[in-house]
């Protein structure tokens, strides 16, 4: 699924318009019936009161519709416009004049705190206050507004967007934004749903396909999309009934040291439980025995060093390499690391302390080779592109760090964003109770794994990052959040591949008895 722009929104509604020979207008009644469809459905005419806040722009126009069809069919209905400006859009004038065709309870107007109506904690907001044109301060009577929705408790739907959000930029002021328990976003999700400054702004969303012209969605660029199963299907690769492992790739995990060896077992597992034929771990001499007794099926390589990477010197052939996981930066694992990256022609993925020494290292960076893949968390991408002011400011580097290096940078968190140049592919799947010690080092092998069955870069990441996801999802139903280990999510691994191909249950035709009929 594609993520538009605010500048694609308004494009997409002007493409619309001419196309389809729309008076302007009809986008308006169009979201608002979508919406009034998606209340009808659920509220089956139930009088919950429903206090509906307009603001005097489109946004508002579109609360308008939705709330002539709740006054036609019956429902308790309370409007209000809240005077933010002077300047009404034309859409909204003609909305409202519709409005009053079908109720002589007309739109209460609101103008500071005294005006505010009483909600109750049962009742229902529906937030159309300000829309992705939002471009203006906020007055402080409306931010109080926005507390008073907050201290009532009641349920706050928000249309297209929670009024005081910006599509583009960061929130200036905490107060002055509209927390949604849901959010009918129109034809796209928005950018800001996903990110952890402004996500929580909306507990839920859900996308309602309003017409935009389709040809338009269809060939329209984004630079940002959503990755979910529909997606990720078509880069799966059957086996054909002669397959054997060489076919599958033989995937190098490089890493440990004194009491990190585990880091290395989980990653080299994960390899070969993502499909990989073969499997093979470099570490110091101190993870040679267990890892050949906690992992049989892969082949162990030792450096001379007992507790420390110290020489990477191997006589395989490797299909790809993961690199990192719990090696410490050691002056003389540098040096490895450098000496490594040298004479590297193996695709790889570069995760945790591999990561570390090139922040610290910046020399490395001109070593590693174009379409490598970092899986750095959080304080690992801060060490490596610097501080950031907001989430916009995080993504506009990891975008230059890309562009310039020429790799794919995977900015784990709860929705896993990958970037690859100017693209942005933001991953669904996943949950809290994959915060767990290990779990990234499991992501650093299913990558590894994906590449040596010889997907491209970009296709074994978002492909792994999703498998990851999806296991932890799977993996959670039995373990809950608080007791999920990184290697329950490997054992996942196998549920998360036959989900792929599993279709949605369709709800069964009640079949009359004989006594019934």
């Amino acid at each position: 699924m594609k993520v538009f722009s605010k500048e694609q929104i308004y494009e997409g509604d002007k493409v619309t318009e001419e196309r389809q020979k729309l008076p302007p207008s009809e986008l308006m009644e169009r979201a608002g019936l979508q919406i009034f469809n998606w209340m009808h459905m659920r509220m089956q005419g139930a009088q919950v009161p429903i206090h509906i806040f307009c603001g005097i722009g489109n946004n508002g126009g579109d609360g308008l519709v939705l709330a002539r069809h709740l006054i036609t069919h019956g429902y308790n209905v309370e409007t209000y416009v809240v005077n933010c400006g002077n300047s009404r859009s034309k859409d909204f004038l003609i909305s409202y004049d519709k409005v009053k065709e079908v109720t002589k309870k007309w739109p209460q107007l609101l103008k500071c705190e005294s005006d505010f109506p009483e909600i109750h904690k049962d009742d229902i907001i529906v937030d159309a206050i300000f829309g992705i044109g939002l471009n203006r301060t906020i007055e402080d009577w409306i931010k109080a507004l926005f507390h008073h929705f907050k201290d009532s408790e009641a349920f706050t739907l928000s249309v297209d967007i929670p009024s005081g959000l910006y599509t583009d930029k960061p929130v200036e002021d905490v107060n002055g934004v509209v927390k949604a328990n849901y959010t009918l976003s129109f034809q796209s999700p928005k950018l800001v749903f996903f990110l952890p400054e402004t996500a929580d702004y909306t507990v839920q969303w859900e996308v309602i396909d309003i017409g935009i012209d389709r040809e338009y969605l269809i060939t329209t660029d984004t630079e940002v999309e959503l990755i979910s199963k529909n997606e990720i299907l078509p880069m799966y690769t059957p086996r054909t009934k002669f397959s054997h492992k060489g076919d599958f790739g033989h995937g190098l995990i490089i890493g440990g040291s004194y009491g990190k060896i585990g880091a290395v077992q989980l990653a080299t597992r994960s390899v070969l439980a993502s499909g990989a034929g073969m499997a093979t771990a470099y570490v110091p001499e101190c993870g040679y025995l267990p890892l050949q007794t906690s992992l049989p099926e892969a082949m162990v390589l030792t450096d001379v060093n007992d507790k420390k990477i110290t020489d990477i010197n191997f006589d395989i052939v490797p299909s790809a390499i993961g690199i990192g996981v719990g090696t410490g930066t050691d002056t003389v694992t540098v040096q490895a690391y450098e000496a490594f990256l040298k004479n590297n022609k193996a695709p790889l993925v570069i995760d945790a302390d591999a990561i570390n020494m090139l922040s610290e290292n910046k020399k490395l960076l001109k070593l590693v080779p174009e379409n490598s893949i970092l899986t750095p968390h959080l304080r690992e991408l801060e060490r490596l592109l610097g501080k950031w002011s907001s989430d916009f400011e995080k993504l506009e580097k990891a975008s230059a760090f890309s562009s310039k290096h020429k790799v794919i940078l995977v900015i784990k968190g709860a929705h896993t964003i990958t970037v690859y140049g100017q693209k942005k592919f933001i991953n669904v799947t996943g949950n809290p109770g994959m915060s767990t010690a290990g779990s990234g080092d499991v992501l650093t092998g299913i990558i590894t794994g994906l590449l040596c069955q010889n997907h491209l870069p970009i296709e074994a990441t978002l492909f792994g990052v999703y498998l990851h996801g999806r296991a932890g999802d799977l993996s959670v139903e039995e373990f809950g959040y608080q007791s999920l280990l990184a290697g329950n999510i490997i054992d996942y691994l196998g549920e998360a591949y036959i989900d792929l191909f599993k279709q949605p249950e369709q709800p069964q035709e009640e079949v009359e008895s004989e006594d019934e009929a």
